[in-house]
C-alpha cells in the first residue's frame, strides 16, 4: 500500500516517483525532516523542508484513509452487507468524504421515519413510485393500507413511502456530491446578533447583520464569527439557494410527469429541508472551520518562525531590566553564557530624585563591575521611561540599549522550567533573566515557552489544537536545526528540538555534561545513555562543539562526511585546520573529483560552504533599534507623524507595528505598500524594522491607524480606522466598526488575542 501512496503523492505533487519513494522510505525509517532536507539531498533531489513535510503529512492522511477504509469493510462484512460492487467502490474512494458518502446508507443510525416506514412494509411502494413516475401512485398504495401495521389510509401509505424515498435521496452519493458542490461554490455565510445582547456584543458589531459568500470569507472573519457564536452573542447560518438545490436533485430523481413523480418531488423537498440541507450545512461549517484554521495556523507558524529566527546579540555580558513604576525595575546581570550573576531592584521612573540618582549610580557601577556589553529592556509598562533613563544615566554610549519583546516572559517565569533553572529566585527575577536572554539568543530562550504564549498568533486558541501543535513543533524543530546547537551550553529544552533527540535523551546529555564536563567530540555523544547510532546519525550534524578535538565538530559538516573532507585536505597536502582557515587552499578543491553515489554535488557544495564559514549562523546580523525620542505614549501621536517601528504581528488583514507607545498600531493590508498586496506576509515579517506614518489616533478607544505607503493621506476615506491589540503588559482595545470599501475586516480588537 505504501508504494500505491507514493505513486499517488508523486502525481498529486508533480514530483519524481523515485524521489518521493526515497523520501517516504527515509521518513518511514525514522529520519527527521531537517535531516532529510540537509543531509540526503541526492536521494530527494534537494527538496526543501516544506516539500518533505508535505509528503510526510500526505502519507499520514492516506494512512488514516486506509484505516477508515478497513474499518468500514470489516463493519459491512460483519453485518453481511458487503458485496463485490460495494467493496470495489470503497477501494476506489480517494477521499474521506467520498468514503463516508459510500458508507452513509449502511451506517448504523438512530431510529428514523424511513425505518418506521420500512417496518410497516412500505419499501416496495417506495420502489414502485421511484421506478414508475408516470403511474398513479394511489392505485398501488391501496394494497399497502393495513391498520394492523399502522397504515390506516392511502395518505399514510404515501407519506411512509415518501419518508423512505427522502432518506434514499439524502444518502445518495451523487446527490450529495451535486449539492455539496453548491455549498462549496455558492454558499452564503450569514450572522446576526441575539436580540438584547447588542451592548455586550460590542466587539462583534460588524457581524450583527452580516452576509458574504462563504468561499471568499477570510480566515479571521470566519473565526471571529464562530467565537461570537461560542460566546453566546451571535448565531450564524450557511445557506444556499434552495431552488437551485431542488433543481439539481430533480435532474437526478424526477424521471416522469405523473402522480408518482409528484410524490417524488414532495419527497425530494422533504429530503432537502429535513435531511440533506442540515447535513451539508454541518459539513460546510466544518470545512470552513478547517480552512480558516489552516490559514490561521500558517500565519501563526510564519510569525513564530520569524521571532525564533530574530537576530541574536550573541554571547555578551548583559544587563537586563524588567520595567515598572510603583514596584520599580527588576535588574539582573548575566554573563556571556546567560548565567545569573546579580539581581536587584531600582526605582528610576516613579521614585524620588534621590532614588533616580541612586539608580543611575547603580547602573554605572554595575556596567563597569561586570563589564556589561549590552542592555536589554522589556517592552511592557514603563519601558519607554526606563529606556530614556538608561540613555541619560551616564552608562558608556558604546553599550547598545535594546527594547525586547517580553510577551510570554511572565508565563516562563512561573513555569516549571524557570523553577528548575532558578529554584531560589522569585518570578520577577526569572522574568528579567528571560528578557536578557531573549536579546542574547531569542531562539534558545523562546523554545522554553509553549509557542502559543509568544503572542504573535491569530486566533491560536480557537483553531484545531492538535494541528496547531504539530505545525508549531515543525517550526521550532526547523529553526533550531537551521541555526544549530552548541551542545556544551544548550539547555535541555533547546536540545529536545534537535533532530533525532527527545526530552529523555536531551536530559541525559545535560546530565552527562554535568558529570563528565564539556564534550570534546561529537563521537563522545555515543556515550550518552539511550543515544544510539540512529539518534547520532540524525542529531550529529546539528550539534556544535567549538574548541574540541575535531575542528569539523564546530561545523554543520556531518561526521559521515569527515572522510571526504580529510581526503580533500590530503589531496592538497594540508590538514583539515588549514583547509578551514585558508581560502586560497579551498579554492583549489575540485568538487567533481569527489562525487560518489552517496555524495553528489549538492552535498559537496554544502560541505564547501561550511568549510568557508564553519557553523555559520543563518540569522541576520543584529542591529540596534531605537524608537523615536519624545514619542512614548499615545498622547504624543498626531496624524502625519513618520515614526520608526517594529512589526510585532502579521495577520491576513494587515500588520501590527510597535512604535513605542505601549499600544501597537495596525497597518491595514491596503496601507502596506504602494502596490496591491494580497498577502501581508509577502511584504512584512515579525521583527522587521519599518517606517510608518500615523493616519489616525483614537485616544479614547486607544486605536492607532498607520500606513507604510510612500505618500499616505491621513484621514482619507480610503484608510480605515484600526483596532489595536494588547502585547505583553500592554492595554488591549476594542475593534473598529468602520468599513473599508465594502469589505469590513471585522471586530477583532479584544478578540484578537
Amino acid at each position: 500500500m505504501i508504494s500505491d501512496h507514493v505513486a499517488q503523492i508523486a502525481r498529486e505533487m508533480n514530483l519524481s516517483l523515485s524521489r518521493v519513494s526515497a523520501t517516504a522510505k527515509l521518513l518511514e525509517e525514522g529520519a527527521t525532516v531537517p535531516f532529510v532536507a540537509r543531509y540526503r539531498k541526492e536521494l530527494t533531489g534537494s527538496m526543501d523542508e516544506v516539500q518533505i513535510s508535505a509528503i510526510r503529512d500526505r502519507m499520514e492522511q492516506l494512512r488514516d484513509l486506509d484505516l477508515r477504509r478497513r474499518t468500514i469493510l470489516q463493519t459491512l462484512e460483519s453485518a453481511g452487507q458487503l458485496t463485490d460492487a460495494l467493496k470495489n467502490a470503497i477501494a476506489r474512494a480517494g477521499t474521506m468524504t467520498e468514503l463516508e458518502d459510500i458508507y452513509a446508507p449502511y451506517k448504523p443510525k438512530r431510529r428514523t421515519r424511513a425505518m418506521v416506514a420500512r417496518e410497516r412494509g412500505l419499501e416496495a411502494l417506495a420502489d414502485f413510485i421511484l421506478k414508475n413516475q408516470d403511474a398513479d401512485p394511489e392505485i398501488e398504495a391501496a394494497a399497502f393500507v393495513d391498520p394492523a401495521k399502522e397504515v390506516p389510509d392511502l395518505a399514510s401509505a404515501l407519506a411512509g413511502a415518501r419518508d423512505i424515498i427522502a432518506e434514499q435521496i439524502a444518502e445518495d452519493k451523487t446527490a450529495r456530491e451535486r449539492c455539496r458542490e453548491l455549498y462549496e461554490k455558492y454558499a452564503v455565510l450569514r450572522s446576526e446578533v441575539y436580540k438584547g445582547k447588542e451592548a455586550e456584543a460590542a466587539n462583534y458589531k460588524d457581524y450583527f447583520e452580516w452576509s458574504e459568500n462563504l468561499a471568499g470569507a477570510p480566515s479571521h472573519r470566519i473565526l471571529a464569527i464562530r467565537r461570537g457564536e461560542r460566546e453566546g452573542f451571535l448565531f450564524f447560518r450557511i445557506t444556499v439557494d434552495e431552488n437551485e438545490a431542488l433543481a439539481r436533485l430533480g435532474k437526478i430523481f424526477v424521471t416522469g410527469t405523473g402522480g408518482a413523480a409528484a410524490q417524488v418531488k414532495m419527497a425530494l423537498e422533504d429530503s432537502w429541508r429535513r435531511l440533506l440541507s442540515p447535513s451539508l450545512e454541518t459539513e460546510a461549517r466544518l470545512a470552513s472551520k478547517n480552512r480558516a484554521d489552516a490559514v490561521a495556523i500558517k500565519v501563526f507558524a510564519d510569525n513564530v518562525s520569524e521571532m525564533l529566527m530574530a537576530p541574536a546579540v550573541g554571547q555578551k555580558n548583559t544587563l537586563a531590566l524588567d520595567p515598572g513604576f510603583r514596584t520599580g525595575c527588576k535588574l539582573v546581570v548575566l554573563d556571556a553564557q546567560g548565567k545569573l550573576l546579580y539581581h536587584t531592584v531600582i526605582f528610576p521612573t516613579a521614585g524620588s530624585a534621590r532614588q533616580y540618582e541612586e539608580a543611575a549610580a547603580d547602573l554605572r557601577r554595575l556596567c563597569a563591575e561586570y563589564k556589561v556589553e549590552a542592555i536589554a529592556i522589556g517592552n511592557g509598562t514603563a519601558s519607554r521611561e526606563t529606556e530614556a533613563f538608561v540613555r541619560k544615566s551616564g552608562v558608556p554610549a558604546t553599550i547598545p540599549v535594546v527594547v525586547v519583546s517580553e510577551s510570554g516572559a511572565s508565563i516562563y517565569s512561573a513555569s516549571e522550567v524557570a523553577r528548575e533553572e532558578f529554584p531560589d529566585q522569585d518570578i520577577t527575577v526569572r522574568g528579567a533573566v528571560s528578557i536578557g536572554r531573549r536579546m542574547m539568543d531569542p531562539l534558545a530562550e523562546l523554545v522554553k515557552l509553549d509557542p502559543k504564549s509568544i503572542g504573535v498568533g491569530q486566533y491560536q486558541h480557537d483553531v484545531n489544537q492538535i494541528l496547531l501543535k504539530k505545525s508549531l513543533d515543525d517550526v521550532v524543530v526547523s529553526c533550531v536545526n537551521k541555526v544549530g546547537v552548541e551542545v556544551n551550553t544548550a539547555s535541555k529544552q533547546l536540545l529536545t528540538y534537535v533532530s533525532g533527540l527527545n526530552a529523555g535523551i536531551a536530559a541525559n546529555i545535560v546530565a552527562y555534561r554535568n558529570e563528565h564536563g564539556p564534550f570534546r567530540s561529537r563521537r563522545e555523544l555515543l556515550n550518552v545513555p539511550r543515544l544510539g547510532e540512529k539518534a547520532f546519525e540524525q542529531c550529529a550534524g546539528f550539534l556544535r562543539i567549538r574548541g574540541g578535538n575535531e575542528p569539523l565538530d564546530a561545523s554543520a559538516v556531518h561526521p559521515e562526511s569527515y572522510p571526504l573532507v580529510e581526503a580533500m585536505a590530503q589531496d592538497l597536502g594540508v590538514d583539515v585546520k588549514t583547509l578551514l582557515s585558508d581560502a586560497k587552499t579551498r579554492s583549489r578543491i575540485c568538487l567533481e573529483k569527489y562525487v560518489s553515489p552517496t555524495a553528489g554535488l549538492p552535498t559537496l557544495q554544502d560541505i564547501l560552504r561550511e568549510l568557508e564559514k564553519p557553523g555559520r549562523d543563518p540569522r541576520q546580523k543584529f542591529e540596534a533599534f531605537a524608537f523615536a525620542e519624545g514619542v512614548a505614549a499615545i498622547e504624543d501621536l498626531a496624524p502625519g507623524m513618520q515614526l520608526p517601528g517594529i512589526v510585532s504581528n502579521v495577520a491576513n488583514f494587515g500588520a501590527f507595528v510597535d512604535i513605542g507607545v505601549h499600544q501597537d498600531g495596525l497597518v491595514h493590508v491596503s496601507q502596506l505598500a504602494d502596490f496591491f498586496v494580497s498577502n501581508p506576509a509577502d511584504v512584512v515579517k515579525v521583527g522587521q524594522r519599518v517606517t510608518v506614518t500615523v493616519l489616525e489616533v483614537d485616544r479614547e478607544r486607544r486605536r492607532i491607524s498607520l500606513s507604510m505607503k510612500s505618500r499616505p493621506e491621513a484621514g482619507t476615506s480610503r484608510s480605515r480606522k484600526t483596532q489595536t491589540r494588547g502585547n505583553g503588559n500592554r492595554n488591549s482595545a476594542g475593534a473598529s466598526d468602520e468599513k473599508f470599501g465594502n469589505n469590513p475586516f471585522g471586530s477583532l480588537g479584544d478578540i484578537f488575542k
